[in-house]
């Protein structure tokens, strides 16, 4: 029997478009970092200068005179007590940053200049030296430089107009490291990998992982977060063995199901295991519209009277009926989304529906409010 080789070519072909599409895999990196590797706040006050006539209002903000009369006090320069400075081109200001893990002495990083007094732009200005602090009250970092805005503001006969934020930008490398934070990592023998996000399952596919490729009983699982790995005992060997756990591969566990809503804006997020049962949904909208009117009562020119001006309000309530739609099982995110569209309904409409919708059992997931 002859076999034709285009036949067999074309099932070759064909075979992974009817297999199922593997799991997706996650690098280590991805879902889980090492206790003790994180960033650090940095916070400090300081003055900017250099301002077009843009800066704090002296009389409103004290505390920029005061700043400016240590500062040039600390240079030399002694001001008569009962001066008064007009300042323009000075305003204060809020520094922060976020010291990375492993930052060393000379190293720069990115600053975050904001205005705390009344200034009108920050545009154009130049930083003065300020020490940076964190949450022990030592100081870690040295920031210093200028500043460009990308807003635009102008103001005039009582407008004003805005562009984007000009009372706060950032300094890119404008703050030196003057001191490092020290990390005790796998100094008692071992070392601690924490996952993002607490699940067991993902927890045990990291440990078997970590086992297979690394030796047995090399890691353990402590907990739905956190696995308990084993030091080399050479020092020497840390990074590299640090760096291939780092890179190995695993499918975590399937998130559960979840819509989150924020009450405040209204908007209305869910993930990909988001699934919906067939229900009717009947959904009405309401509007109340009040309109109030002055209106002048103008007494008879021979009468002791007053002219008087009484408001006028006119009420009217307007309710849209809602017939019932149905909406049907969706077995992917994207057939919910299309049931839920087809009500016709806006994001606050939504967040109600989803609630009832998770009431009554037609909704199959978690619902969280924030």
């Amino acid at each position: 029997m002859k076999i034709n080789k285009h036949l067999l070519l074309c099932l070759a072909l064909a075979l992974p478009l009817f297999a199922g599409a593997p799991a997706r895999a996650d690098r280590l990196k991805d879902v889980a970092s090492f206790q003790g590797v994180r960033d650090n706040p940095l916070i400090g006050y300081g003055l900017m200068v250099g301002l077009d006539g843009s800066g704090d209002q002296t009389t409103q903000t004290p505390f920029t005179t005061q700043s400016l009369n240590n500062m040039l006090t600390q240079l030399g320069i002694t001001l008569p007590p009962d001066s008064k400075m007009q300042l323009k081109n000075v305003a204060a200001v809020m520094v922060t940053a976020v010291l990375p893990p492993f930052a060393r002495p000379g190293q720069t990083i990115d600053i975050t200049v904001s205005s705390m007094g009344n200034a009108k732009s920050l545009r154009g200005g130049t930083l003065l030296m300020t020490p940076l602090k964190g949450a022990d009250g030592q100081v870690y970092a040295l920031a210093q430089g200028n500043m460009v805005l990308g807003g635009v503001g102008a103001s005039g006969g009582g407008s004003q107009v805005k562009i984007n934020q000009v009372s706060s930008g950032r300094i890119p490398a404008g703050a030196i490291v003057e001191r490092a934070v020290a990390s005790a990592m796998g100094d008692d023998g071992s070392f601690a990998l924490e996952l993002n996000a607490g699940d067991f399952g993902t927890a045990q596919k990291a440990v078997d992982a970590i086992n297979q490729n690394l030796g047995p009983n090399t890691a353990r699982a402590l907990d739905a977060r956190v696995i308990q790995i084993r030091a080399p005992a050479n020092p020497d060997d840390r990074v590299g063995f640090l760096a291939r756990i780092q890179n190995l591969e695993i499918t975590p566990s399937r998130v559960g199901a979840k819509v989150v809503i924020n009450a405040r804006t209204g908007s209305v997020v869910m993930n990909q295991s988001v699934r919906v049962n067939d229900c009717a949904v009947a959904h009405g909208s309401l509007s109340v519209v009040i309109k109030t009117e002055p209106v002048v009562s103008q007494p008879n020119p021979l009468a002791g009277g007053v002219t008087v001006v009484a408001p006028r309000s006119q009420i009217e309530v307007n309710q849209e009926g809602g017939a019932l739609q149905i909406v049907q099982a969706g077995a992917s995110l994207s057939d919910v989304v299309k049931g839920l569209n087809a009500l016709g309904a806006n994001p606050q409409d939504l967040v109600s529906i989803l609630q009832a919708m998770k009431s009554v059992g037609a909704l199959r997931a978690e619902l969280e409010v924030i």
